[in-house]
């Protein structure tokens, strides 16, 4: 898909990727588009941290992953993350190895604005849109052509588009593309222009 896509004219990669811990895609992602940055669903990383605990410890583990991708900046979210690892590591070692190994990319969403954080955070948004659209194939498989169906999906996907949160401060997109450094959620002023003033 990726090869696809850069033989189509997309010859620069994005700036940013969001998924699961698919390997696949990331070792492919990496070989097309190198300089692409990767960010990792939380949704994902939570539950599959969350089904390597036990029933009962789950929620005290749940509230810490979410101090983490929550906290202010990224040196705060690495505090939070240290605190999980030491709070837990000794009883659940699979459960914090499996959050840890990911630590990086779980974090990248604080090299772009803060307003954009809640989209980049997570696939939820599209993930959702793309369940409908498979509840609606599998229950009305071998009911009409091929075009039936691409017309059925075409109509599904403009329904969700719909109801798609707008993304907040979308302005600030053309700084990402321009390669506008953020730290934290904020832009990096370039300090030498101050030093020459």
């Amino acid at each position: 898909m990726l090869t696809h896509l850069r033989e189509r004219g997309l010859t620069t990669g994005p700036k940013l990727a969001v998924g699961d811990g698919a390997m696949g895609f990331w070792a492919a992602l990496s070989k097309v588009y190198p300089q692409t940055d990767h960010q990792r669903c939380w949704v994902h990383k939570t539950a599959n941290v969350l089904n390597k605990l036990p029933k009962s410890v789950q929620p005290k583990v749940k509230s810490d992953l979410q101090e983490i991708w929550m906290a202010q900046t990224r040196e705060g979210a690495h505090k939070a993350f240290d605190r999980t690892l030491k709070r837990f590591e000794a009883k659940y070692p699979k459960a914090m190895a499996c959050l840890n190994k990911d630590r990086d990319e779980l974090l990248a969403f604080y090299d772009y604005p803060a307003e954009h954080w809640v989209h980049i955070r997570t696939t939820n948004p599209v993930e959702s849109t793309f369940s409908t659209v498979r509840l609606r194939t599998k229950r009305s498989r071998n009911c009409g052509s091929r075009a039936t169906t691409l017309a059925m999906v075409f109509k599904l996907l403009q329904s969700a588009q719909k109801r798609w949160r707008r993304i907040k401060h979308f302005q600030k997109l053309e700084l990402v593309v321009n390669n506008v450094k953020f730290q934290d959620g904020e832009q990096v002023i370039d300090q030498s222009d101050r030093k020459a003033a």
